[in-house]
């Protein structure tokens, strides 16, 4: 018997790093023609594994891995910024100006940051703030879990087959034709816990797995926790089944006695896709107004699995959430707050450049969608570069609508539910308090959240929201 285990196997690594490489500007021509002429496959399109297992071509496989690692790169575009500090960058023609962004927090227009830990516009509003976005963020994974992996015309089809295109609720197989289910089924593993017949509480999702272990990360390292700190408790807490992509590479490389930041790099070609970036959401939460040290805490996190663009998406997200957490930013000014400190010719910010004025010039959603998709489709829908991108219109398109929002992100298709998830953390901390929140969304959630992370299956988002607001005023 032939057990396969994705996302780690070197022979269903290669076609991936192949890839990896061409984004990379590393010459591979050689290795990809030794490589089809033992007829190894290329990247699987969305599956961790290629169709047909392949054990004889492990050998090769090894050897065109570390073959690979020694190409020469071209770092002038992405090279990774500094995790010490988060000094800013200048102003971009397609985003909304960029507020200048330091470290401390200091010299961010309209944003007031924490005064002794004691909370931006008072205690009680963060709390509250802080319960919306956990609501939002599970609404919104919620809602893209069941077409996760289905390619775009596959969502609008079902969507529409429904009565629910533009997407305004959750998805249904209700009204949709067999055939048509047949042709396009629902993610496997959601299909039974994300339906709208079908949803009781929030089901286990490894977007809403990472902020619980970031919370006992600062729970049990402080803020000023290291990449190893973070090692440690994945390995502690976090059984490895439930990791995917970069995480999962990178929780191999840890057993095999292999230590950050070469965990992040050591054949890892997901080092770039959107697991790090799902993970930033609780060092902004926890830094309200302080968005060079929320970037900066994230980056420290991010650095376990994740380099390049990988890094600046996790960046990116948690300064923009530190900076909606304050209640007196708008998203167009958070959005560009979280693109000042993202290497300005990285091809991540080209991207949020791209989602962002595309939003703002056209009206039509389905349209913004069609031109990301064009321009970015080449990418692995795992990728962070174009789901960054569709976040960024999303958000942009949603103007601080929560239902708008979380339905733009997952109607754009590629990395669904995690979309879904930091749309909905930010236009949950944008509308402020809960019951702001439509009460479709929420309901179905009933307070409770399923996970596989010791000591937190069954706990409300309320529970949650008091955990991290205790960490947000933590001196």
């Amino acid at each position: 018997m032939n057990l396969r285990v994705t996302w780690v196997q070197p022979e269903d690594l290669v076609g991936h790093e192949l890839r990896q490489a061409a984004e990379d500007g590393r010459d591979a021509g050689a290795l990809v023609a030794r490589w089809q002429a033992a007829g190894g496959p290329p990247a699987p399109l969305t599956a961790g594994a290629s169709p047909t297992p392949r054990p004889d071509l492990r050998p090769l496989a090894e050897t065109l891995l570390s073959e690979l690692a020694t190409l020469p790169t071209t770092p002038a575009r992405e090279a990774p910024r500094s995790p010490v500090g988060a000094e800013a960058v200048p102003p971009t023609p397609t985003a909304p100006e960029a507020p200048q962004v330091r470290g401390d927090g200091g010299g961010v227009p309209g944003l007031v940051r924490v005064s002794g830990r004691g909370g931006v516009g008072g205690g009680a509003a963060l709390r509250e703030r802080l319960h919306a976005a956990w609501l939002g963020r599970a609404a919104g994974c919620l809602l893209g879990k069941p077409v996760e992996k289905l390619p775009l015309d596959a969502i609008r089809r079902l969507a529409r087959a429904a009565g629910n295109w533009p997407l305004t609720s959750w998805f249904t197989e209700r009204g949709v034709p067999p055939h048509l289910l047949a042709a396009h089924p629902w993610n496997r593993r959601s299909a039974t816990t994300s339906l709208a017949e079908n949803i009781d509480g929030m089901p286990e999702d490894d977007d809403l797995n990472y902020p619980l272990l970031n919370l006992l990360l600062l729970q049990r390292y402080g803020r000023d926790f290291t990449t190893a700190d973070v090692a440690r408790l994945w390995l502690d807490e976090l059984p490895a089944g439930r990791t995917f992509t970069a995480e999962r590479v990178a929780y191999r490389n840890l057993l095999d006695g292999i230590e950050p930041p070469l965990t992040a790099s050591h054949r890892n070609p997901f080092r770039e896709w959107i697991g790090a970036l799902i993970r930033a959401d609780v060092h902004g939460w926890t830094h309200p107004g302080d968005p060079g040290a929320a970037a900066e805490q994230a980056h420290r996190d991010a650095a376990l699995t994740h380099t390049a663009n990988g890094l600046h998406g996790a960046r990116f997200v948690a300064a923009t959430i530190a900076t909606a957490a304050t209640g007196t930013a708008d998203v167009h000014q958070a959005l560009a707050t979280g693109l000042s400190v993202v290497p300005p010719r990285s091809r991540l910010a080209d991207a949020v450049r791209l989602g962002i004025g595309t939003a703002r010039t056209t009206p039509d959603f389905e349209a913004v969608v069609d031109r990301l998709h064009a321009t970015l489709g080449g990418y692995h829908w795992v990728h962070v570069v174009p789901n960054a991108a569709l976040l960024a219109a999303a958000l942009t398109h949603g103007d601080g609508d929560f239902s708008r929002t979380i339905c733009a992100a997952v109607s754009g298709g590629w990395d669904t539910d995690s979309n879904g998830a930091t749309a909905g953390s930010v236009a949950g901390l944008l509308a402020g308090h809960p019951d702001r929140l439509p009460e479709r969304w929420t309901a179905p959630l009933k307070n409770r959240l399923a996970t596989s992370i010791p000591s937190f299956d069954g706990i409300g988002f309320d529970t949650l929201a008091e955990l991290t607001y205790l960490e947000a005023v933590r001196p």
